[in-house]
């Protein structure tokens, strides 16, 4: 059974965990935002495979309530890091919070899996730095973790290790991270307790 949605303040939308029949949307949010050379194409099986690491938000108050206006995922990457990926917003609805509260859902989903460190690589610079991510520069793990997240085939991986081959893929994206419970929002101290 699927966990129940929660609707938001503003009623206009909500955000559940994505289905298989939310790949369409989620691919036509994505490649929008290739096509700008913003976000990274993924193919679709890509997104299939990775069904269950994304939410979307869904209108509820249009004239077609249901509509898929934004998605993310949150990929687990090593015991106490996780990476936010294909954050994407519908062009109508950016500025109307959907990227704040699809981003707080994956925060809170990292806090439920023990994740204490999450990663994202962007141009939204500002967006993420009202969230608590800050510039990362090297690989902020110890040389044992480099060395077993070196075998994995995920370009997130390498991307979040900064290796040579994807630089090409990430020029002008910055690498950010978030130290979960040490955030800051509206200027106020995160005060959520990690366990």
């Amino acid at each position: 059974m699927t966990p129940p949605a929660d609707i938001e303040p503003d009623q206009r939308f909500r955000v559940r965990r994505a289905r298989t029949a939310d790949v369409r949307h989620i691919r036509a949010l994505l490649d929008g935002y290739a096509a700008q050379r913003i976000l990274l194409s993924k193919e679709t099986v890509t997104l299939y495979e990775d069904i269950q690491e994304f939410w979307v938000a869904e209108t509820v108050s249009d004239d077609v309530p249901g509509t898929v206006i934004g998605c993310g995922a949150l990929h687990v990457m090593w015991e106490d890091l996780a990476e936010v990926r294909t954050l994407a917003v519908a062009a109508e609805w950016r500025r109307h919070g959907v990227g704040h509260v699809l981003l707080s859902r994956l925060l809170r989903v990292a806090e439920e899996l023990g994740v204490v460190r999450v990663f994202c690589l962007t141009f939204e610079v500002d967006f993420f730095a009202r969230h608590g991510f800050e510039r990362v520069q090297g690989t902020p793990v110890d040389t044992d973790v480099y060395a077993q997240l070196l075998r994995s085939a995920d370009e997130g991986v390498a991307e979040f290790l900064d290796l040579d081959r994807v630089k090409p893929n990430t020029l002008g994206n910055v690498r950010m991270l978030r130290r979960m419970g040490t955030a800051t929002q509206n200027g106020r101290a995160d005060s959520r307790q990690t366990n």
